[in-house]
């Protein structure tokens, strides 16, 4: 992994350790999308170098413009069918969470920045306007008012 920063990497580890905590073995599933692909694509591959440091198979695959059809035919069928132990983290925009595919993933990580809205359902949310000091989000449904 390139030299990235601590708090970088101590997000990255505390993610990794979650969705390790869930799914700890078998053919693993893992979205990383955002408003900006290439944003999601940085934050998946620090992510993957990171898993792949803890001794697991991990691969990364690029959304590509690909919708449900393809993603379920072409990314979840293969990694679900060949039931190795290992990770395939699928990187790519906020359509990765949409209805439709949302359930193609075991876990998954939406990455905004400044004012983006977040995806809500996603496993974690990490706010990345400052790559090197990314922070997570979390999302609170209370519609109370505390004072």
């Amino acid at each position: 992994m390139a030299e990235i920063s601590s708090e970088r990497r101590a997000l990255l580890e505390g993610v990794a350790g979650e969705f390790l905590h869930e799914y700890p073995r078998g053919a693993r599933l893992l979205a990383v999308a955002g408003a900006d692909a290439g944003r999601a694509a940085d934050f998946a591959r620090d992510l993957a170098s990171v898993l792949a440091e803890r001794g697991l198979a991990t691969s990364s695959v690029a959304q590509d413009g690909r919708g449900e059809h393809e993603l379920r035919a072409e990314v979840a069928a293969p990694v679900r069918a060949e039931r190795a132990d290992a990770v395939t983290i699928v990187s790519g925009d906020g359509s990765l969470l949409a209805d439709r595919t949302r359930g193609l993933w075991h876990s998954s990580v939406c990455v905004v920045a400044g004012d983006e809205e977040a995806n809500t359902l996603a496993s974690a949310i990490v706010d990345a306007t400052d790559p090197d000091r990314p922070i997570r989000r979390l999302a609170d449904y209370c519609q109370c008012d505390i004072e």
